[in-house]
């Protein structure tokens, strides 16, 4: 009799499936997106990444992490288009999906079910402790979510948060450490009355 492990089972059948990796900034998202989708390459899988076209911190096109490691990707407008590049590809990752249009979550479901592993990253939460943008979805369809965490620059407990440290209320602003820092709820929570009280702004769900 031969025995076939969970991860031969999904070669033999090339089963798609969506993988999420989320977490605030600084938490190594991406740099475990790189992690993954370099060793499908060394397995010799064909790799296509994606990151929205707006995320031009580090470079135009490629995905870079906050420790400078890096990886060739294609830069897309809109979720549809990852569709156009995505034929006889074995694994297909997605940078910053938070920034990507709510129509993500159906085409990382269409290419899973054609077989596709497809493997996503971003922040779960906006500044604001809200969920981010098509994140949520993704959550909910995956078949596997990562959570990492970040260090609290403030106590050193385990962050979740990310505090904004700039006079900005618009939900997409991107920035590194100069704007944002990682936080843990309690230093969170008390980071957010301070700025109130700073601006007399009114924190809002």
């Amino acid at each position: 009799m031969v025995l076939f492990s969970e991860a031969n089972l999904q070669e033999t059948h090339r089963m798609g499936r969506i993988e999420v990796i989320c977490g605030s900034m600084f938490s190594g998202k991406t740099e475990e997106l790189i992690r993954r989708l370099r060793r499908a390459k060394f397995a010799r899988q064909r790799v296509e990444i994606f990151k929205p076209a707006i995320d031009t911190r580090y470079s135009e096109a490629d995905v870079v992490s906050h420790d400078s490691h890096s990886i060739a990707s294609t830069p897309v407008d809109a979720s549809g288009s990852i569709l156009l590049f995505t034929s006889e590809i074995d694994v297909v990752g997605i940078d910053e999906a938070q920034f990507f249009d709510i129509g993500l979550i159906d085409v990382c479901r269409r290419l899973a079910e054609d077989g596709v592993r497809v493997i996503v990253a971003g922040l779960d939460m906006d500044f604001k402790g809200n969920p981010f943008g098509p994140m949520p979805g993704l959550c909910a369809i995956a078949d596997e979510v990562s959570k990492v965490r970040a260090i609290c620059v403030h106590c050193g407990e385990l962050a979740t948060f990310s505090h904004r440290t700039v006079k900005s209320e618009k939900q997409v602003l991107l920035g590194e450490t100069d704007e944002y820092e990682p936080l843990c709820r309690k230093c969170y929570q008390r980071a957010r009355e301070e700025d109130v009280k700073r601006s007399g702004l009114v924190i809002s769900d």
